[in-house]
């Protein structure tokens, strides 16, 4: 059996026989939580589980650029806290669907009701960077979830995958260099040194990359 196999059975497992299990995949910037996240939602029967990302509360460029925060994009403080509060109380009361948020990198944007959750979906894996950031008011989810992965990755390991996915994504090496050093890694920093404990740690593994 496969390490993500060995994941997918240990939720499964914990999810019993309740009818909504929300599983918190946290870690910082360039750990592969999102890619965890949906391979591991390609485990569960089908229909049963959606991934539910946080970045699809990133406020827009327009309102960052109006409160200073345009440089800090990916920060705590540049998502809709409250919006994403919002949508897990929703997502945990399962009272009717639920229209959700997906952020498309390409164009830098959020797209409303890109997704629907539905009442018969019983895996929710929510994935993001600060799902177990211990300052408030981030640290009010903890109750949200039922359960919480941990993607524990080196910072130097880190710092490589974002240099090549902002390579990717059109940056030239001194354009990623300069976001990395003045965003990205006070961000990763801000995850590894004010976090709370997951109920499972896992290290990254070549199968789910």
């Amino acid at each position: 059996m496969s390490e993500i196999a060995k994941l997918a059975a240990t939720v499964f497992k914990r999810a019993g026989h309740r009818k909504r299990f929300v599983v918190a995949v946290a870690g910082p910037p360039g750990s592969g939580k999102s890619t965890l996240a949906a391979r591991l939602g390609e485990l569960f029967p089908e229909g049963s589980a959606v991934v539910v990302p946080m970045d699809g509360f990133h406020f827009d460029d327009v309102v960052l650029n109006q409160r200073g925060l345009r440089p800090r994009k990916g920060a705590p403080e540049t998502f809709d806290f409250h919006g994403f509060e919002a949508l897990l109380k929703r997502i945990r009361d399962n009272t009717s669907e639920i229209a959700i948020p997906v952020f498309d990198r390409t164009v830098e944007l959020s797209r409303a009701g890109a997704a629907i959750i539905g009442q018969d979906v019983k895996f929710v894996l929510v994935e993001g960077n600060y799902l177990l950031l211990d300052e408030e008011p981030w640290s009010r989810l903890g109750g949200l979830f039922d359960f919480s992965i941990y993607v524990d990755v080196e910072r130097d390991e880190l710092d490589r995958r974002l240099q090549k996915r902002w390579d990717e994504h059109g940056k030239t090496k001194a354009e990623a260099r300069a976001w990395i050093d003045s965003n990205d890694m006070p961000n990763i920093d801000r995850v590894l040194s004010r976090r709370r404990s997951a109920d499972l740690v896992i290290q990254p593994w070549s199968d789910i990359r």
